[in-house]
């Protein structure tokens, strides 16, 4: 990257991690990807239950090959052949873990994480229950505002994560939002996480590239 626009991304860098540390949550920034795992560590004891929300940034990341290495009490949703009810009982589960891993849709320079999710697992987690909730998020992922958020949402996430999960919806075929009524829709529940009052419960880990939707 120029040096020149890098000094810009620093910049925002900075923004959002002082915002986030000022909204009760622990902020941290490594250079690339693969220092995640080293930083996840940091966070998690072997032993300890650990579950996850859907993301492809935590498979980027190596995240998740990572937690099942045994370490770890992992609550695999991603393992071949659940069943729905099985899948299910994984999302109830998660609640009770020690640590939650997830990524976001956005955060906001002003420290803010915007997330819009289908079956809400995700952000119920990321809201109540788990004892620690780990956010990893590329850079990519920073905004302006919630309007923006938004709008990266109805534009990137949820036309990626549609077409991702082989969805029949229109923002599969258009690239874009349309706000649809069809069955397969993945948009349902809509959150921001502000300021929090358990503080550093979430702890957002930046990573310098681009990464997930």
């Amino acid at each position: 990257m120029d040096k020149h626009l890098k000094s810009i991304l620093n910049k925002q860098v900075e923004r959002t991690m002082d915002n986030l540390v000022r909204n009760n949550m622990t902020a941290l920034y490594v250079e690339t990807k693969d220092e995640v795992i080293g930083k996840v560590s940091e966070f998690i004891n072997e032993g300890d239950l650990v579950a996850v929300g859907g993301s492809v940034t935590l498979f980027e990341t190596g995240v998740i090959d990572h937690l099942r290495s045994g370490r770890y009490s992992f609550l695999d949703r991603y393992m071949e052949d659940l069943s729905r009810t099985q899948l299910e009982e994984i999302y109830r589960k998660s609640f009770f873990a020690d640590t939650y891993l997830t990524s976001t849709n956005a955060i906001t320079e002003d420290g803010e994480l915007y997330n819009v999710d289908g079956n809400g697992n995700r952000v119920a987690a990321m809201i109540y229950g788990p004892k620690s909730v780990i956010v990893v998020a590329g850079v990519n992922k920073i905004v302006k505002n919630i309007d923006e958020a938004i709008e990266r949402v109805r534009r990137i996430a949820a036309p990626a994560n549609s077409t991702r999960l082989e969805r029949d919806t229109p923002c599969v075929k258009t690239g874009y939002c349309v706000d649809c009524k069809k069955e397969d829709r993945i948009c349902c529940s809509y959150t921001i996480f502000g300021q929090q009052r358990q503080k550093d419960r979430i702890k957002v880990i930046l990573v310098g590239e681009s990464l997930g939707y």
